[in-house]
């Protein structure tokens, strides 16, 4: 399939330790971010691992005749050691692994409509009832044998938002920042990082115009605040393809991409999965 070049990132190569290829995202071990860890050798155990954190099932991945867990920390998640369970055939084990601190920024924003930070009844109740369908989106699981976890980009341009800014909107603490802006004008189109399945499409109060994209086995992605919605649920996508425009509904400032990405229940910085090539203005390019 042919796509637009001003469409395509070079993919970000995964930077662990024990792999340089880029099917794997890059490892970052905080609140946030994603712990990759090596299990069984993929020769001798053609049977895949399974594995959970936190009783969250968790992706795995073969990769150099290797099985590796991927996991998403939430951003709530205590600096220290946790434990994963993983589980090979009829045998159980318990292998740990660390966290590290990581001390996020601070971003002061205000907002001409000051109703979307002081909510009236009716408002408060849609959101609340948003943010708990928005939550058993967040947990959908289906298996699948070809996640493809080296994403492109979804659109170019600076970036005006970084993943787990401490947020306050007029001055009022809100919740941290879970994805990456991109700033794009109103009307350019918007890609999907990787092939998967539209999960759902809806316009949210905060959010805006919405598309879910699952990707298999917990991971998913989020494109928010856009404008024209090009596809519906149930709609299969292929990587790059185009899904709608951008925009400014929701809660917004400015036009842009609001972009996450959802690993086993928890919020990652998207930017883990893409190569930066970043320019003097800030832009993904």
């Amino acid at each position: 399939m042919h796509l637009n070049k001003s469409c395509l990132i070079t993919l970000w190569l995964a930077c662990v330790p024990f792999s340089a290829h880029a099917a794997l995202p890059e490892a970052q071990s905080v609140p946030g971010g994603i712990a990759i860890i090596q299990l069984e050798n993929a020769i001798t155990h053609k049977q895949k691992p399974q594995a959970w954190f936190d009783k969250q099932p968790v992706l795995i991945q073969k990769e150099l005749k290797q099985w590796y867990a991927v996991i998403g920390l939430p951003l709530s998640t205590p600096p220290g050691w946790h434990k994963l369970n993983v589980k090979l055939g009829n045998k159980t084990r318990m292998v740990d692994f660390r966290v590290r601190k990581k001390k996020y920024p601070e971003q002061h924003i205000t907002l001409k409509d000051n109703s979307k930070v002081e909510l009236s009844p009716e408002n408060e109740t849609r959101a609340v009832g948003e943010i708990a369908q928005i939550k058993q989106l967040k947990h959908q699981w289906s298996e699948d044998d070809n996640t493809d976890l080296g994403f492109v980009a979804p659109a170019e341009g600076p970036r005006s938002g970084n993943f787990g800014l401490k947020r306050f909107f007029n001055g009022k603490p809100r919740s941290p920042h879970a994805g990456l802006d991109i700033v794009v004008p109103r009307g350019t189109p918007i890609h999907a990082a990787s092939a998967g399945t539209v999960l759902n499409v809806h316009d949210y109060f905060f959010n805006g115009n919405t598309i879910f994209i699952d990707h298999g086995n917990g991971l998913i992605t989020m494109y928010c605040h856009m404008d024209q919605m090009d596809v519906k649920a149930g709609d299969h996508v292929e990587k790059g393809q185009a899904i709608g425009l951008s925009g400014m509904t929701g809660r917004a400032t400015g036009p842009h991409l609001h972009w996450s990405v959802i690993l086993n229940g928890a919020m990652v910085n998207p930017a883990l999965f893409i190569q930066k090539e970043i320019g003097k203005n800030g832009a993904i390019n």
